[in-house]
């Protein structure tokens, strides 16, 4: 486990318009700190936070994807953000996690946003995704869960003495709007001081195709909970390396994570 660098790209989307996102980002791409290893897109990245999941949907194998998996190759960097993606009758909310080899998991959404209806066109997930890379272990999150700290809540694996924290990074892709932004300030914090654990979270800004604001306010969090850099309501690239120094001796000098709850998610 060494050092990661990773990046948050905080735009304005363009409105059930994936071309055009999928432009504006590969020109985020162009202009990028090329010691980035992760790249972290917003949820919904080629659409924005629409409910048309009948006529934006794309497959697996559909443009985004390709698209990502071309990025991903092309610039040597891992690559994560969600989009919405249909498998039979279903519609998913999806982060994928787009490896430079082609290779790549996914994460659907398990907190659809009942006060938007999503969760009248969506099909919530059942599984959290760790990924890895570097040797880091990365949580990955959209939006909502953000409110429900169970699902991202810490726990202890291994087979034997002593047990080990679960992941080292929690990650959330959103589209949090501006006008319940100081929950979203407030929760990235508290989910990185219970979990003992880095929080890199993505946002977007400006208005979606409802009027509805949105101001950024990406951030890197360290596992204090001190915020280690954030942007605020511009466009811009947010470029953090995580110190793996940094996470091992606060775990070991305040070995909070030990004493904690073992609990099944059901």
């Amino acid at each position: 486990m060494s050092d990661l660098t990773i990046s948050l790209i905080q735009a304005s989307l363009h409105w059930e318009n994936p071309e055009a996102n999928r432009q504006m980002f590969a020109s985020s791409f162009q202009r990028m700190d090329q010691r980035t290893e992760l790249v972290l897109l917003p949820e919904m990245f080629s659409t924005g936070f629409s409910m048309d999941a009948s006529s934006l949907a794309e497959t697996m194998d559909g443009p985004t994807v390709s698209w990502m998996r071309d990025m991903a190759a092309t610039h040597r960097k891992v690559i994560a953000g969600s989009l919405i993606i249909r498998e039979g009758e279903d519609y998913f909310n999806r982060l994928v996690w787009m490896l430079p080899n082609g290779q790549f998991g996914h994460y659907d959404k398990r907190h659809c946003f009942g006060l938007a209806g999503e969760d009248k066109h969506f099909t919530p997930g059942n599984k959290r995704l760790i990924a890895s890379v570097k040797g880091w272990r990365i949580n990955l999150c959209i939006c909502y869960d953000l409110r429900f700290p169970v699902w991202s809540r810490q726990q202890k694996v291994g087979t034997e003495a002593p047990l080990e924290p679960e992941y080292d990074l929690l990650v959330y892709v959103a589209n949090w709007p501006d006008r319940r932004i100081h929950a979203w300030k407030t929760l990235l914090p508290a989910r990185a001081i219970e979990n003992q654990c880095y929080v890199a979270a993505v946002n977007r800004i400006g208005d979606d195709g409802h009027g509805i604001a949105h101001s950024g306010h990406s951030m890197v969090i360290d596992p204090m909970g001190d915020i280690l850099d954030t942007a605020h309501d511009q466009e811009t690239i947010l470029t953090c390396t995580l110190k793996k120094s940094l996470l091992l001796d606060t775990r070991a000098k305040l070995p909070f994570w030990k004493d904690a709850d073992s609990f099944l998610i059901r």
